[in-house]
């Protein structure tokens, strides 16, 4: 699905304050793969999923989706399969439109734009019946501007949105590091629903060790810009949670 060939990132190259962020990485993530990344910060985590997302260039290296080299593609080129979760909750929707507004925008990404009737009962009804999965009462507040919801509701809303239109990929970058216990709970569980109910493949940076044991048939801890252990879904499974801790110690 995901194929990562002797991927390199350097920052300011030939500088003092040049930062060698990825260091000749290959990995092979297969499809419907639920791959957990964790490391110590400037370990590369997030520079090896902005790679994936197209949001910088490697200087050296591959990567290809489904046989096809992304390598060169533009971010929005890339949206034809992958979708994108930030930590920031604020990163993932409008805040001055509201809920049915952002949902309809998230269901004609990738699509031709034209002049057409977007919003009817029928479209209401399906995004209603979508957001009370969630548990948090949001569907009877479709009309209630996104601006003015608590940081946990956009995040959980962002969720639903990335899979509104057809998306192969999701990405999840630290996507609960900025919620309290109990919205980052929700966020992690509707992840999981999503990811197993599309058949996704997908990666989730996360500090959340907890989260990294619980989470996803594939971890790997990455540092010095490497991939330093990869336990696939045999070797997952027969991990137990203070030997992630001791990754750490």
């Amino acid at each position: 699905m995901i194929e990562i060939k002797n991927i390199h990132k350097i920052f300011n190259s030939g500088q003092p304050n040049q930062v060698n962020a990825v260091n000749g990485i290959n990995l092979n993530i297969k499809s419907e793969e639920f791959l957990v990344i964790v490391g110590a910060n400037g370990s590369g985590k997030t520079t090896l999923l902005d790679l994936v997302a197209g949001s910088v260039s490697p200087t050296s290296g591959t990567i290809s989706i489904d046989n096809e080299d992304i390598t060169k593609l533009q971010d929005y080129r890339r949206s034809k399969w992958i979708a994108r979760v930030f930590q920031n909750p604020m990163s993932g929707t409008a805040s001055d439109l509201s809920i049915i507004d952002n949902f309809r925008l998230a269901a004609i990404r990738t699509k031709p734009k034209g002049l057409s009737i977007g919003i009817n009962d029928t479209f209401k009804n399906q995004i209603k019946e979508k957001i009370s999965t969630l548990g948090l009462g949001l569907e009877n507040k479709i009309e209630q501007q996104m601006g003015t919801l608590s940081g946990g509701q956009r995040q959980a809303l962002t969720l639903l949105m990335s899979v509104m239109d057809s998306c192969k990929v999701l990405l999840l970058d630290e996507p609960t590091a900025a919620l309290d216990p109990r919205s980052a709970e929700v966020v992690m569980r509707t992840a999981d629903e999503l990811i197993k109910d599309y058949r996704l493949t997908s990666i989730l940076i996360t500090h959340n060790l907890k989260d990294a044991y619980k989470y996803g048939n594939r971890v790997i801890l990455m540092g010095e810009g490497q991939v330093v252990k990869d336990l696939d879904a045999g070797k997952k499974k027969a991990l137990k949670q203070n030997d992630l801790f001791d990754w750490f110690g």
